[in-house]
């Protein structure tokens, strides 16, 4: 849709135009100007380097490598043409090789990025700050990469991609970067189409479901059970057995604790655990039972907290609970196909 200028009660729409055709470079221009005002791409992100390319001998490199709020990597890969050829590829082989970055590299990196540009700063202290910790944080780091990719336009083959990719819980971001011609002026809209931001919890929502249908299907193609204690279990009731015993272990855990013991991401968008009040929420939401909801099967901590265990389970996530309690918790598990 073009833009348009409103003067005197009258509207004339601006004639598009393209990077090329007004000698807009992609590294001396464009990128030179995003890097200096990021947020208008990528919201809440600190650039640490540009061109970045130290992982490897060969000539690949990351035109702008960033950090958000939550301590994420982000790859933002720019294309000045009207297709963004096959950009997503390159960006996720990129975010496969920076995705072990540790935060000393990351300080190392960022360093030499403001050295290079005679920035007087510490990077330390400036990734610090960005990140609102103090100087003696342990947060945990770069738990994921996030990726950027804005270009003057998208093929159908990339934002297909870009969606079923999304769809499997790697964030992707498509920003569409379209010039106009005003005068002598050129007007940049800049408009973020993947995921579209109004439509973007909705499509988070959608996706939670799509992945709790997956392991329905997925649990129930499988029908191999676990030995635990003597007893022999399906998976969800394994889950709920391995958290009860742990409570029996350790009668004094409360909330906070119970769940860095068995994190969320051990399940997927669900989580290990909730509480009691959330899963009731849930249910009267979509009235799909998706925690252990009955009088004995809730779990009481030391804090007075009610929690519930996640019931889906697949063998897409079975797994890493099962290796997460035995090297954590030194749980033996065996699994036996069923007869």
């Amino acid at each position: 849709m073009p833009l348009y200028t409103f003067e005197n009660k009258t509207i004339v729409a601006l004639n598009s135009t393209n990077f090329s055709a007004e000698g807009i470079h992609e590294r001396a221009d464009i990128q030179a100007a995003l890097r200096d005002n990021i947020d208008a791409i990528s919201p809440d992100t600190l650039i640490l380097s540009e061109e970045f390319s130290e992982w490897s001998e060969g000539a690949r490199r990351i035109d702008l490598l960033g950090i958000d709020r939550d301590a994420k990597l982000v790859v933002i890969e720019l294309k000045r043409d009207e297709t963004g050829a096959h950009m997503e590829l390159q960006a996720l082989r990129y975010a496969a090789m920076i995705s072990t970055m540790t935060f000393n590299r990351t300080v190392e990196i960022h360093q030499k990025y403001l050295n290079a540009r005679e920035i007087a700063k510490n990077a330390e202290i400036n990734i610090r700050e960005f990140l609102c910790w103090n100087n003696t944080s342990e947060e945990p780091f770069l738990t994921d990469v996030r990726i950027v990719l804005a270009s003057a336009n998208f093929s159908k083959e990339l934002t297909t991609t870009v969606m079923w990719l999304n769809d499997r819980k790697i964030d992707i971001r498509c920003v569409r970067l379209q010039p106009y011609k005003m005068g002598e002026k050129i007007l940049l809209d800049i408009e973020q189409i993947i995921p579209l931001p109004e439509a973007e919890d909705y499509q988070v929502r959608v996706r939670e479901q799509n992945e709790e249908r997956r392991a329905v299907a997925r649990a129930a193609r499988d029908m191999t059970r676990y030995s635990f204690m003597g007893k022999s279990y399906p998976k969800n009731r394994l889950v709920h057995a391995v958290v009860y015993q742990y409570l029996l272990d350790f009668p004094n855990t409360v909330s906070q604790q119970l769940k860095e013991e068995f994190p969320d991401s051990l399940q997927g968008a669900l989580g290990v655990t909730t509480t009691l009040e959330k899963a009731n929420d849930r249910l009267q939401r979509d009235s799909t039972r998706r925690y252990f909801l009955s009088d004995s099967e809730v779990l009481h901590l030391a804090d007075g907290s009610k929690i519930v265990v996640c019931n889906q389970w697949g063998i897409g996530n079975i797994e890493n609970f099962i290796e997460h309690a035995r090297q954590k918790h030194e749980y033996h598990i065996q699994n036996h196909a069923s007869v």
